[in-house]
C-alpha cells in the first residue's frame, strides 16, 4: 500500500491537540488493513520525522437515525481505524500547512 492509501486524514480533536502539545501524540483516521509498521512507515516518509510507538484502535459503527417530515430515517456510520503515532523528542508534525 502506498502512504497515500494508509493515511486517510488527520484527526484534529481538542483531546487530540492537547495530547500534540503534551505528548508528541498525532491522531490520524488510517486503512482497516493497514499494520503498525506500513503506518509507522507512512507516517516516516509522508512526514519526514521519526516515530517512536504506534498505537491502533478500531472504532465501531453505530446505528443512526433522524426525524424529518417524511418520519424516521434510520442509517448506520461506518466503523474506522484510528492510529495515535508518537514522535521522537524534539520532532513534531505540523498539520495546519496545508489548510
Amino acid at each position: 500500500m502506498r502512504p497515500s492509501e494508509i493515511l486517510i486524514k488527520p484527526i484534529l480533536t481538542e483531546k487530540a491537540n492537547a495530547q500534540q502539545d503534551t505528548l508528541r501524540r498525532y491522531a490520524f483516521k488510517v486503512a482497516r488493513k493497514a499494520n503498525k509498521l506500513e503506518i509507522k512507515k507512512a507516517i516516516e516518509s509522508f512526514y519526514g520525522v521519526t516515530v517512536t510507538n504506534v498505537n491502533t484502535s478500531v472504532s465501531p459503527g453505530k446505528n443512526k437515525s433522524r426525524f424529518t417530515k417524511a418520519g424516521v430515517i434510520s442509517g448506520r456510520k461506518p466503523s474506522y481505524k484510528k492510529a495515535f503515532v508518537t514522535v521522537a523528542e524534539g520532532e513534531n508534525i505540523d498539520l495546519y500547512s496545508n489548510i
